[in-house]
């Protein structure tokens, strides 16, 4: 089954980039947000991510931003989601709004409808009972910038059933994405590793042991990595990272994962990343 219409769940950050994933690769998507305002922001920063993908990557495709324009649907209801054929969902890392998302979405979408769960940390199996149909629930852990990263990591819950699996496959598949399978636990591989390296390097800035440049540029030059842990809570969002800290905190009573009080400290000051100009580097004025 060629997927055609996929709907997206949240245009923030990761929801942005699944749009212009989709849209590069000829599916439609029908975006739902609460407000058109957020929607326009989200559209806008969607064609600039088309505009500049031939600069980024010479294998992606190309789309123009009439053809953008006609694959994307914007709205604030969820009944629009009704003609889908796969919905991937991307609200914030919040189980009180989560839930009753999925409560409704259980009772609206069509029987055979699969939801792909694009969460960092809650657990699938969690996700799926307050669907009322958790063999169509899976997760689907998208990496930021959605539409230059080759692969993705894919949790089956406890009830996910083959044919989600076959259906988040085959929606990859157009996507040119290799699916990692792993097993659902809260953070699953990515996050509950991840997680450890932006949260305690806070605590070392915090500690005063360094900079933050300094911290980022030893993970980058001495380890190879593209970003270090605190360009990359920059680009996750502040609030995002404290989120999911406080769910595997929760999930595993583990003091490993406390969240950082400068971390805390800097969302409660509005300071969330780049979606604000200002985490742990300025991006821009104001």
């Amino acid at each position: 089954m060629i997927l055609g219409t996929v709907g997206v769940l949240g245009a923030g950050n990761i929801g942005v980039g699944v749009v212009t994933d989709l849209v590069l690769h000829g599916i439609s998507a029908v975006v739902v947000d609460l407000t058109t305002d957020i929607l326009e922001r989200a559209q806008a920063e969607i064609l600039n991510n088309i505009r500049f993908a031939p600069v980024l990557s010479k294998t992606l495709p190309r789309a123009s931003r009439d053809e953008a324009l006609q694959r994307i649907t914007l709205t604030t209801d969820l009944q629009d989601l009704t003609s889908c054929d796969f919905i991937i969902e991307n609200v914030t890392e919040d189980w009180g709004i989560k839930k009753p998302l999925y409560e409704r979405l259980g009772e609206l979408a069509p029987p055979e409808v699969c939801f792909g769960a694009n969460t960092s940390c809650i657990s699938i199996t969690q996700i799926g009972n307050a669907s009322g149909r958790p063999a169509n629930v899976i997760g689907v852990h998208f990496m930021n910038p959605v539409h230059l990263k080759p692969a993705v990591e894919v949790i089956r819950g406890f009830h996910t059933s083959d044919l989600a699996l076959s259906r988040l496959l085959q929606l990859l598949s157009q996507l040119n994405k290799e699916a990692i399978l792993v097993e659902d636990m809260p953070g699953f591989v990515s996050n509950r590793i991840s997680h450890l390296f932006m949260n305690e390097a806070a605590f070392v800035l915090q500690d005063h042991v360094s900079t933050a440049e300094k911290i980022d540029m030893i993970f980058k030059k001495c380890f190879g990595h593209a970003m270090g842990p605190l360009e990359t809570a920059d680009l996750i969002g502040l609030d995002t990272v404290v989120h999911s800290l406080d769910v595997l905190f929760e999930s595993y009573k583990d003091p490993k994962y406390r969240c950082c009080p400068l971390l805390r400290k800097m969302v409660h000051a509005g300071h969330l990343g780049r979606k604000t100009g200002r985490g742990f580097y300025t991006y821009f004025a104001g």
